[in-house]
């Protein structure tokens, strides 16, 4: 719990105008651990102003400029390396679609239940593929999915609802009764998309055997291949 305090200090500090020096300096931390939780919150231009109405204070604004300069070569780099793969990658076949589905239920999917297809997550773009995968590849009718999520008790489950609703342009309708978690969001230091889990379920024996036993396949498959490399 000392850390999840840390890191709200030094979120609250950031908000009040604060250099990553000058946090640094309060809170005795590395400024390796405040660039990671600080990079979503920037200076304003009104609190950059601000730090530059005192001799003190240029140096940390010189620092501060210098920080933002990097952060923001760093986004254009990003940027030209994600329309690069974009451009190289897709669109996918729909084999490729198919067998990507298979990977991320793999990983993700619950494999217990004999008759459920199931998966959850935190991110949206991961619930959105795997939403297209089971309408597009295994052509599971839209209005047998059941979509649920899982929030914690100090989060407003109607707001959350409406953003999942939003995120993969559902009704409302088709959520379960949201599971409430006894925990609080405020209480953990946990990165994320701060709208807490939902997932997706179909009920189907086969859809499930096909999946898993696509599963199986490929990884005995390539176990072989593992054992004469």
């Amino acid at each position: 719990m000392a850390r999840v305090e840390e890191r709200r200090k030094a979120i609250q500090l950031r908000q009040q105008g604060k250099t990553y020096s000058e946090i640094k300096q309060l809170l005795k931390l590395p400024k390796s651990t405040l660039s990671d939780w600080l990079s979503k919150y920037p200076l304003t231009p009104d609190q950059m102003v601000r730090l530059g109405q005192t001799i003190k204070t240029n140096k940390f604004l010189s620092i501060e400029k210098i920080r933002q300069t990097k952060a923001k070569k760093r986004q254009k780099r990003l940027q030209a390396i994600y329309e690069q793969e974009k451009s190289f990658w897709l669109p996918l076949s729909e084999r490729e679609i198919l067998l990507a589905g298979l990977f991320l239920y793999w990983g993700e999917g619950n494999k217990s239940q004999r008759s459920v297809v199931s998966l959850n997550n935190t991110d949206p773009a991961m619930l959105k593929f795997t939403l297209f995968w089971l309408l597009h590849s295994l052509h599971v009718p839209r209005n047998k999915i059941k979509f649920f999520v899982h929030l914690y008790q100090d989060m407003n489950i109607q707001q959350e609802i409406s953003f999942w609703s939003n995120e993969l342009h559902i009704d409302k309708g088709c959520f379960s009764k949201p599971y409430i978690k006894k925990t609080k969001k405020s209480d953990l230091d946990r990165k994320g998309f701060g709208h807490g889990t939902c997932g997706m379920r179909v009920g189907g024996v086969v859809l499930k055997e096909k999946i898993l036993m696509a599963i199986r396949g490929i990884g005995d498959f390539y176990a072989e291949k593992l054992a004469s490399i």
